[in-house]
């Protein structure tokens, strides 16, 4: 079966405007993000950078290896103190059972961000926990970008 070229001509004018409309309809989402979707968006990619950054390196609780699974356990939690939710100092790669099941093991959270941020930026941390938390939706969109650039550079 030969094609003939108004066929081809046709053919690929539709797929054009498909790609076209799927590029539209990405767009019109990303406008219509709500500041909380926007947020969430920001939350995941840096979870998977604290992940990558933190991968080979021990439970920053009970030492153990961080195979498979883990998160990205925050020593301040994001509901207490929620501008140091995305502080990269605050989070650190925590195995599912001294995060999920042992509440964040805090008490050896406590020795471990110690050996590995060490006391004087422990206390830095221990300074800004109450302050306010501003993000406006320019900086979460700056954020996302930064983010999604490192955890590229780290593939």
């Amino acid at each position: 079966m030969t094609c003939s070229e108004a066929a081809c001509i046709l053919a690929w004018a539709v797929k054009a405007k498909e790609k076209k409309d799927k590029r539209e309809i990405k767009a019109m989402r990303e406008r219509n993000k709500s500041i909380s979707q926007w947020r969430k968006e920001l939350q995941q990619v840096f979870n998977t950078y604290i992940r990558l950054r933190d991968k080979g390196r021990p439970c920053i609780s009970c030492g153990k290896a961080l195979q498979g699974k883990y998160d990205a356990g925050h020593y301040y939690s994001v509901g207490s103190y929620p501008n140091l939710r995305f502080h990269e100092s605050n989070v650190h790669g925590q195995c599912v059972t001294c995060n999920q099941h042992k509440h964040g093991n805090l008490l050896e959270y406590n020795e471990g961000i110690v050996r590995r941020i060490g006391k004087v930026k422990l206390e830095e941390l221990k300074s800004i926990r109450n302050d306010r938390l501003s993000l406006p939706l320019d900086m979460i969109k700056e954020k996302i970008e930064h983010y999604k650039s490192l955890v590229n550079q780290m593939k």
